[in-house]
């Protein structure tokens, strides 16, 4: 999708959920928001997934350089306000992790949590920085392809098709928006600064990454007060080369096994059903009934809805068909209107009850058909 951002047009992929909780991923420098594309295709089951292209880079525009880290965290902040999110974990990678510390810097509200993904606090000399930003000026991406690639992953996978696929991302980047990021690097410096509250991280590097290596995670590790995670036999972008590895940090860390099963029923409920209907199901709760919600909340929702192996859009379904066959009118209502949060669409449903029709028989279907279009004719209105 594109948007209109403050000043800038902003190009940003969003998949997941749209009642789940959101996260932002950020790209490297000279990559875009393709980069994280086999974390995404996971991590979506249970966020609301926002991965734009940042300044100059893949199709969001590129403006006159240089920029400063705090110029692009405002364009990933002013991207949540015109998508109407507070707050949102923030992940980012490599110079996505520098934009990501900016934004924690200065609006540490509105992060739930950071990911820095080989990233430091400081990549010196700016010397070597503005070296670079001045070839590429010149000579364009292709002047240091060869030199880039080789750090970005390990040896042995140099000729590997995504790393073939990477170095086609840096060949296509545009010259001023790689030169003027680089440039922000040039002036990043967050040695010794934590942001103004405490915020959950996890530090994530590459065993053999040379440019930010695991003694320049260490110390984010420490000032952040944070987690370590080194994933073995990757470089400096591991998303591709150790996929599987990378993706399995991210979610132990933002989606940990449930301890609290009421609590975690709880916020998905209000996910999936609208914090305003939970908050008056509560409101109505009685002596009769509250071993029972608790109960609901603790098993449907914290037990099942809470678990990242089938995505929203999916569970919201499964349940829409079986509330039908069983012919769970009121229930079903709720959880047809409930599908607004949850991406599936009005043909989604319509196909749902075509495949009950088939199997649970036509009485069902017809009376759940007449309960969707009553429940999607309130939602529209």
């Amino acid at each position: 999708m594109f948007l209109k951002t403050k000043s800038l047009m902003t190009h940003a992929a969003i998949s997941g959920a749209p009642g789940a909780f959101p996260l932002v991923l950020l790209h490297s420098l000279g990559t875009d928001l393709r980069v994280w594309e086999p974390q995404a295709a996971v991590l979506s089951r249970s966020f609301r997934v926002i991965r734009p292209d940042l300044r100059g880079h893949g199709l969001s525009e590129e403006t006159p350089g240089p920029y400063t880290l705090a110029q692009i965290a405002d364009d990933v902040l002013a991207l949540l306000d015109a998508l109407n999110i507070h707050a949102a974990h923030i992940g980012g990678l490599s110079l996505g992790g520098l934009v990501a510390q900016a934004i924690a810097h200065a609006a540490p509200e509105r992060v739930k949590s950071l990911v820095l993904c080989d990233t430091a606090l400081a990549l010196p000399p700016a010397d070597f920085w503005h070296q670079r930003a001045a070839t590429v000026r010149k000579q364009g991406t292709a002047a240091i392809a060869d030199q880039v690639v080789a750090r970005w992953v390990t040896e042995g996978h140099i000729d590997a098709p995504d790393a073939r696929g990477l170095r086609a991302m840096l060949m296509r980047s545009p010259v001023e928006g790689y030169a003027a990021s680089v440039e922000a690097i040039a002036a990043a410096d967050f040695t010794g600064r934590a942001p103004a509250r405490r915020i959950p991280t996890l530090v994530l590097v590459g065993e053999q990454d040379v440019v930010t290596p695991v003694a320049k995670a260490e110390a984010l590790r420490e000032v952040y007060e944070g987690e370590l995670a080194v994933i073995a036999n990757a470089a400096h972008i591991p998303n591709y080369e150790q996929a599987d590895a990378m993706t399995d940090a991210l979610i132990r860390f933002l989606a940990p096994p449930v301890h609290d099963f009421y609590e975690a029923g709880m916020v998905v409920r209000k996910q999936v059903l609208g914090e305003e209907h939970v908050t008056a199901t509560s409101a109505a709760i009685t002596e009769l009934d509250r071993d029972f919600q608790a109960f609901l909340t603790r098993t449907a929702w914290g037990g099942v809805w809470a678990r990242p192996g089938l995505d929203r859009r999916t569970r919201s379904l499964l349940t829409v068909a079986m509330l039908a066959t069983l012919g769970c009118t009121e229930e079903l209502e709720l959880h047809i209107r409930a599908t607004k949060n949850t991406g599936a669409s009005a043909s989604d449903v319509a196909e749902v009850l075509q495949q009950v029709g088939v199997y649970a028989g036509i009485p069902a279907a017809n009376r759940a058909m007449r309960i969707a279009k009553k429940a999607l004719a309130k939602e529209s209105t």
